[in-house]
């Protein structure tokens, strides 16, 4: 799937598509992959008529060709699946030196109507509601026009598909397996054999960084540059006012008692406690005992963080301390990388470790 940071800009770019009249465009979606890939089912890529793309899927061979099939699907208004694998597109894998396989849909968006759904993702998004989207795109292996089936716990959003028994089927099959990766399956329809794209959509994350020291003014770019929503938080309004601070930065004036009620967490948002005073660092992170978030992290040395996990205040919190993978980080700023990387890896649930020791999927 598309980072939350490339989501942002293709959200951006499908909202501006029509409103100066007609464009011609498409938009590339990997639907099926096998194998060891560059990405992922539900990546997406818009590329223009005049060859311009908007999120890269690789930069590659791959994506060269997956553009020149995208302006051929532009110029006939019809949309298509292109496979790479044996059969098909052998010379591309071949120059891809990755050994996988992938299904391409390539889908022309010539219209407002092609792009109806994106108001009711960016809705969600804005809101920071998570949703799943159902995307059909072909009919006994045929690419269709997709139609678009977009639910959250508050019910169905955005019905394009009109066939209650695929709805149902749809649905009950995500209830059953409640897998956050995106996957194509097969199911049969009152037209034929439906193959459907099945994505969660989260929010993008939240990093809330409270202090305003060197490490926390090091990571405050970095998070943004991941696309993760930041904000700084310090109880003293004049540091949150310094010239060195990043431009249009989210700002939040609180001390540890009012800290819950001035902050938004959720469970796509992490926290990052390091004002390097002890007792503030104890005082938030004691207000942050049953806050639902996916991380909680603070900065220190193995005795300072000795005596924070030894306070009975911190007592049954899950601290991340000190926060960071284990990379030899000394500056802020690599102390920063080392905790972006910390925090990525348990959004992604993943351990951190060498890529050479994982014998599962890379990236995703």
């Amino acid at each position: 799937m598309n980072s939350a940071h490339e989501l942002s800009i293709l959200m951006d770019t499908l909202r501006d598509l029509h409103r100066a009249g007609p464009s011609k465009a498409a938009m590339a979606t990997l639907t099926r992959t096998r194998g060891s890939t560059f990405r992922r089912p539900g990546t997406r890529m818009l590329i223009f008529d005049d060859g311009r793309v908007v999120c890269e899927l690789s930069g590659g061979c791959p994506q060269r060709d997956i553009v020149a099939r995208a302006q051929e699907a532009i110029a006939a208004g019809k949309p298509r699946l292109v496979r790479y694998n044996a059969e098909s597109g052998l010379d591309v894998l071949i120059e891809m030196g990755c050994g996988g396989e992938l299904e391409v849909l390539l889908e022309p968006l010539l219209a407002s109507d092609d792009t109806a759904f994106i108001d009711t993702v960016s809705r969600c998004l804005d809101q920071r509601h998570p949703m799943r989207m159902a995307t059909l795109f072909a009919l006994d292996d045929a690419a269709v026009a997709p139609r678009r089936l977009i639910w959250n716990q508050h019910g169905i959003l955005h019905d394009s598909l009109h066939e209650p028994a695929l709805l149902d089927t749809i649905v009950a099959q995500i209830l059953e397996h409640d897998a956050h990766r995106a996957s194509t399956h097969t199911w049969p329809s009152a037209q034929g054999r439906a193959d459907v794209l099945i994505e969660h959509i989260a929010p993008p994350h939240a990093l809330f960084v409270i202090g305003s020291s060197a490490a926390a003014r090091a990571l405050l770019p970095l998070a943004s540059a991941l696309g993760w929503q930041t904000t700084l938080v310090d109880q003293d309004p004049v540091r949150l006012r310094a010239t060195d601070l990043p431009q249009g930065l989210h700002t939040v004036c609180a001390a540890p008692a009012t800290l819950l009620q001035a902050l938004s967490l959720d469970e796509h948002s992490s926290v990052v406690v390091m004002t390097h005073n002890l007792e503030q660092d104890i005082a938030y992170l004691e207000a942050l005992k049953n806050a639902p978030v996916a991380y909680i992290g603070a900065l220190g040395s193995r005795d300072r963080v000795a005596r924070m996990r030894g306070n009975h205040l911190l007592s049954g919190l899950r601290l991340h301390a000190p926060a960071g993978l284990d990379i030899g980080s000394e500056t802020p700023e690599e102390i920063a990388l080392a905790i972006a990387g910390e925090i990525m890896a348990v959004i992604n649930r993943r351990n951190g470790g060498p890529l050479r020791n994982n014998n599962g999927a890379l990236h995703g």
